[in-house]
C-alpha cells in the first residue's frame, strides 16, 4: 500500500494530507461490515402473537349464509345475551349483515397498557365480501390464553368487486381486510430486560467465527471483558445497572460494526417450486455432466360404440389410452472450474437445463465433491 503510494506521488502532483488518510481508510476498510443489531438479537425482547374470534357487523348483505354457518348465528344469539336481550326458543334468524371472522395482532416487545396496535380481519365462514363491516369488540388472547388486547373498530378492505347477471369482476381479496390502530394494549408482558447485570445476544445465525467477531467488536469498542461468548450462538453482554444508562448503553452496543468474512458458501433449493438461490462465495471445480431428460405422455381418445341394428344393446362410450415413453440421450458436458458466482451461473446455463433438472445436478456435484457450497432444501 505504501509503494502505491509512493507511486502515486512520484507522477502526479503532491496529494493533500486529508486525501491521503481517506485512501488510507479506504483500503484499510473491511470487505464487509454489519452492525450487531443485524446479526443478532436480545433474548427475551420479542414480539408475540395475539388471537381471537369476534363477529363482523353493517355488511350489506355479504355476510355468511346462516345455513351454512350456524357458528355465527350462535356467536350472535351470545353476544345479544350478554347485552340483555333473549331470543324467542326456536328463533332461526337469517342474518346477510353479519360475519364470524378471526383477528390476529402482534404485540410488540416493551407494550405497555392504552397503546394501539394494527389487527387483521380474516373471514372464517363464506361471506363474500367485509367491505363496510365494523368489528365488534374482541377479546385478544395470547398462547397462555390471558387477554391481552382488545379489538373494535372499521374494516378497511382493499379490494373491490361487482357482480351482475351471471357475471363476476373481482379486484384483490375481499373476504380479509385491516383494522389500523384497532385495538388497545389492556395487559403488558413483563421482560428480564431491566434485571440482572447482563444481557444476552443471540445471533441470528449459529456461527462460531461470527460470535467470536461479533465479541471481538464489542469488547473493542465498550471496553474490554465487556462480551464473552457462550457459544456459537449466544454472547452474554455485560451492562450499566440503571435503567437509562442501560437503554442508552444497548443503543450504543447494537450500533457496533462488526467486520465478518465472507459467508458460507450455500446453495438454497425451492424443492416444490423449483427455485434455485446462490450466495456469491459459491465455487465450482471442473467436472463432466451427462443429464438426459425422461418424458412420459399419456394420451385418452373416447371411442363412442354403436349397437347394431333392432339390438337391445345400448350406445357405451370408451376410452383409448396410448402411453408414450421418450428419453433423451444425454451428452457428457465438461463444467470448467469456477471461482466466483458469475463463472458458475455461465457454467450450469451451458448445460441447457431446466431449473427441475438442476436440483439434480448441483446434489450431484455435491455428492462428487465438485461443487464448494452446502445445499440447503427448503
Amino acid at each position: 500500500m505504501v509503494a502505491i503510494l509512493m507511486r502515486a506521488r512520484a507522477h502526479c502532483r503532491p496529494w493533500p494530507l486529508a486525501a491521503l488518510l481517506l485512501l488510507l481508510v479506504a483500503l484499510a476498510a473491511p470487505a464487509r461490515a454489519e452492525h450487531v443489531r443485524d446479526l443478532a438479537a436480545i433474548q427475551g425482547v420479542r414480539s408475540n402473537a395475539l388471537i381471537g374470534y369476534g363477529l363482523v357487523v353493517g355488511l350489506d348483505g355479504s355476510g355468511d349464509q346462516t345455513t351454512q354457518t350456524p357458528f355465527t348465528v350462535q356467536s350472535l344469539e351470545t353476544m345479544l345475551t350478554q347485552l340483555g336481550i333473549t331470543l324467542p326458543q326456536g328463533t332461526n334468524p337469517q342474518l346477510r349483515n353479519v360475519a364470524a371472522v378471526m383477528v390476529t395482532a402482534v404485540l410488540p416487545p416493551f407494550a405497555q397498557p392504552g397503546q394501539a396496535l394494527d389487527v387483521t380481519v380474516s373471514s372464517l365462514g363464506n361471506a363474500k365480501s367485509l367491505r363496510g363491516g365494523t368489528l365488534l369488540m374482541t377479546p385478544l388472547k395470547g398462547a397462555d390464553g390471558l387477554t391481552y388486547a382488545v379489538a373494535q373498530g372499521n374494516v378497511l378492505v382493499g379490494g373491490a368487486g361487482a357482480s351482475a347477471g351471471g357475471s363476476k369482476v373481482q379486484i384483490n381479496h375481499l373476504a380479509a381486510g385491516r383494522v389500523p390502530d384497532g385495538a388497545t394494549v389492556e395487559r403488558a408482558i413483563p421482560t428480564g430486560f431491566q434485571l440482572g447485570s447482563s444481557i444476552l445476544l443471540e445471533l441470528h445465525n449459529s456461527d462460531f467465527a461470527t460470535a467470536g467477531a461479533v465479541t471481538d467488536a464489542i469488547n473493542a469498542k465498550l471496553g474490554e471483558g465487556t462480551a464473552s461468548a457462550r457459544d456459537g450462538r449466544v454472547i452474554e453482554v455485560k451492562v450499566p445497572p440503571g435503567a437509562n444508562e442501560r437503554v442508552r448503553f444497548v443503543g450504543e452496543l447494537e450500533n457496533v460494526d462488526v467486520a465478518l468474512d465472507d459467508p458460507v458458501a450455500r446453495v438454497v433449493i425451492n424443492a416444490r417450486t423449483g427455485s434455485i438461490v446462490m450466495n456469491r462465495t459459491v465455487t465450482l471445480q471442473a467436472a463432466a455432466v451427462a443429464h438426459g431428460n425422461l418424458s412420459v405422455t399419456i394420451s385418452s381418445t373416447p371411442v363412442v360404440s354403436q349397437p347394431g341394428p333392432l339390438s337391445s344393446g345400448q350406445t357405451t362410450v370408451t376410452e383409448k389410452t396410448d402411453i408414450t415413453v421418450k428419453q433423451e440421450g444425454g451428452t457428457l458436458m465438461k463444467l470448467p472450474a469456477a471461482t466466483n458466482l458469475a463463472d458458475v451461473v455461465k457454467a450450469l446455463n451451458a448445460l441447457g437445463a431446466n431449473p427441475g433438472d438442476l436440483v439434480a445436478i448441483l446434489q450431484a456435484l455435491k455428492a462428487s465433491g465438485a461443487l464448494r457450497a452446502e445445499l440447503e432444501v427448503i
